[in-house]
């Protein structure tokens, strides 16, 4: 096989691997091997005697996470091809410019310095995903791991970081013992040496097992009815009115209304008709009401449905960063929100503040608006961006007192943003999505497996409510209690416990990251100093 050959297969092998470990339904174990042939790609460039070292490996690599992204997240095709490119094409670039850094580090540091560095830039890479305007969080490699709750209830600790911490480590440990190996040094020596490796798998599944045990069993009393209605979002939903919408609600939940429901969940945006509703002066609106007529015979019950809501401003300049333009002398700001109803109680709201990228927002919108202007911004109209909110929001139950954390769709996937939730006082979580943009995919099956990784992070019971699918029940250890099925018009009805411990991870959060981000950076500059070259004769390898 010539070197162009094997380093395709390699490239593509890493890139399948990474791929097949994917949920939902991969072999997860896969994972723990999935960089090897990155590694020996790399070793491999840097010992042969082509020129353009840098760049092939650069090329590589991409073709690699490349083949990776588009494995695991084809589907978002069904919602938007523009943002299926950009999430895979730009999210591959990302990666591959960690591995080319990691090949430039190899050649000014020690060979374990370097590999540290690499694991700290990987993850302070994943901590800046979860924060900057490029945010593409699905697949930090902690995430991998969440259909495998009895692997990870350590998480209530670290987080998805202490998942990707194990992936990286047991990686580059493994690549550690086996670059020298040959097969001819038979199996008994093969063994020796990926022992330490496998004995670090077992041990944090081990721990993971014995923390499971530990989590308390609180008696789920808080009875949710979840809201299914399985609208269309590409063609019914924006034909029906809000009137109309608030009708099929009552159809759809009169069967199973009782006095022993404590909330009712509606899927995020269930009420869109055209602009939304006006936010200012809502409680005098005709439809909110509506709303409050419809819960009197039930004062017990608290409604958490997903409403947008918009303002208009008659004015020349854009009175904010995230109003859109209408027409000359009109803009008008758009809000994801959920509302809280309930029975002569006044409405609670909190607008979603982790927003879908180039759907809900244009990254860097500030800088790229002076050079492209208003029209190009929002690339005609396919971008609206929406309103955030700087703090999380609880709704408190005005009965009972409970607290619950409204959680809107793609705010699930991050994890130190949904502490914030416990940190106010939430005593249970209530997750309302809309997941039949993706159609039958893998996409609505791995946003609901990340969704119980949030569990174990905060130990709070979580109620989810899904348009079209899937509506689910999960515990404080990520196992799912109850769940709908996908395509299916139905009202769930389950219970959750209400909780008040509060983890370490809920208290600290990505102190992973955050430590990561200072080791990187240390690493950096010991790179670009040279300092720690162990032979001072040897040449510093060039970037290229």
């Amino acid at each position: 096989m010539s070197k162009t050959k094997l380093h395709l297969f390699l490239a593509l092998t890493s890139g399948v691997a990474l791929g097949l470990a994917w949920p939902t339904h991969g072999f997860t174990l896969l994972i723990f091997t999935a960089l090897l042939p990155l590694f020996f790609l790399e070793n491999s460039i840097r010992s042969d005697a082509f020129q353009f070292k840098g760049l092939r490996v650069f090329a590589y690599s991409y073709l690699s996470f490349l083949s990776w992204n588009l494995i695991t997240t084809w589907w978002l095709y069904n919602a938007t091809f523009f943002g299926m490119a950009f999430a895979n094409l730009c999210n591959s670039l990302f990666y591959a410019f960690l591995f080319w850094l990691f090949y430039w580090t190899k050649g000014r540091l020690p060979i374990r310095a370097a590999h540290l560095f690499l694991i700290a830039l990987w993850l302070a890479f994943e901590k800046l995903h979860l924060t900057w305007d490029f945010s593409w969080t699905w697949l930090n490699l902690g995430n991998v791991f969440s259909e495998k709750i009895y692997w990870i209830q350590w998480y209530e600790y670290t987080g998805t970081f202490g998942g990707s911490l194990w992936v990286l480590g047991i990686n580059i440990g493994l690549y550690s013992k086996l670059k020298d190996y040959n097969l001819r040094q038979g199996i008994p020596l093969l063994l020796k040496k990926i022992a330490l490796p496998l004995v670090a798998i077992a041990l944090p599944v081990a721990f993971s097992l014995f923390l499971y045990q530990k989590v308390a069993d609180v008696e789920p009393t808080i009875k949710v009815l979840m809201h299914q209605p399985n609208v269309d979002p590409y063609d019914t939903k924006y034909k029906l009115t809000n009137t109309e919408f608030l009708a099929a609600f009552s159809d759809q939940l009169k069967p199973h209304l009782h006095a022993g429901i404590d909330y009712v969940l509606s899927p995020e945006t269930y009420f869109a008709e055209g602009y939304g509703e006006q936010l200012q002066g809502f409680e005098q609106s005709i439809l909110y009401q509506k709303m409050q007529r419809e819960l009197v015979k039930y004062p017990n019950i608290q409604w958490i449905t997903g409403m947008q809501y918009y303002n208009l401003y008659r004015q020349i300049e854009a009175p904010s960063l995230t109003a859109n333009k209408v027409r000359d002398g009109l803009w008008v700001e758009y809000y994801n929100s959920a509302l809280g109803v309930q029975s002569r109680a006044k409405a609670q709201l909190y607008h979603k503040s982790k927003l879908v990228v180039g759907i809900e927002n244009m990254p860097f919108k500030a800088l790229l608006k002076p050079l492209l202007g208003e029209l190009l911004i929002d690339l005609g109209g396919t971008v609206a961006g929406r309103v955030t909110q700087k703090n999380r929001t609880v709704f408190t139950h005005s009965k009972s007192k409970v607290k619950t954390g409204p959680i809107i769709c793609w705010e699930s996937v991050f994890g130190a943003f949904v502490t914030d939730y416990v940190k106010e006082g939430a005593d249970f979580l209530a997750v309302i999505s809309n997941d039949a943009w993706w159609g039958n995919t893998p996409g609505h099956r791995q946003l609901l497996c990340y969704t119980r990784l949030r569990a174990i992070e905060t130990r709070r019971d979580i109620a989810r409510a899904a348009n079209t699918g899937i509506s689910a029940v999960i515990d404080a250890r990520g196992e799912l209690r109850t769940q709908s099925q996908y395509n299916t018009k139905t009202v769930l009805e389950g219970a959750v416990a209400p909780r008040s411990e509060v983890t370490f991870y809920v208290r600290y959060g990505d102190i992973i990251g955050r430590w990561a981000i200072f080791v990187c950076g240390i690493y950096f500059l010991l790179a670009l100093s040279g300092r720690l070259k162990k032979d001072k004769n040897t040449p510093i390898s060039k970037p290229y």
